[in-house]
């Protein structure tokens, strides 16, 4: 499974991804019951599900040999405070999370595509992406000369 360009990382449908994951790779409901040891109705409540236990997604993931948990990873790389680490004179590390800031380090194709996708469709403004991602100046405009 593709993410799509214009999927939404801070709002996440996990029971609709894996239904689509399922049509996609033709996987018959009778055998998702049999494999799950469960009835056709516990299989759409799953697919109605916003949120999935770790188990049954691990399961999921196992299935359909996609790896569901990346798309929450992808999520918090987004949207996550970023941690710094400092070490004090006394030669104690201390963490501190700033408000605010955000992850930068790790970006998929995924994640570029839509941040670039909504640039181009004039959802955010050049600057509202640089605050809001905590993007550097010149890793977006590497992305833009790269993916456009």
């Amino acid at each position: 499974m593709m993410i799509e360009k214009r999927f939404n990382f801070k709002e996440i449908h996990m029971g609709s991804l894996i239904e689509r994951k399922v049509q996609e790779n033709g996987v018959s409901l009778s055998f998702l019951c049999k494999t799950f040891n469960c009835s056709e109705k516990e299989i759409t409540q799953m697919y109605t599900s916003e949120t999935l236990d770790t188990e049954i997604l691990l399961s999921w993931s196992k299935l359909l040999e996609y790896d569901f948990f990346r798309i929450y990873s992808e999520h918090l790389i987004l949207y996550s405070p970023q941690t710094r680490v400092n070490i004090k004179d006394s030669g104690k590390v201390s963490l501190k999370k700033k408000n605010g800031e955000f992850r930068k380090n790790i970006y998929t194709r995924g994640m570029i595509e839509f941040i670039l996708e909504s640039l181009k469709k004039g959802e955010k403004q050049y600057k509202e992406v640089l605050d809001e991602y905590g993007i550097p100046k010149s890793t977006l405009h590497k992305w833009i000369e790269k993916y456009r």
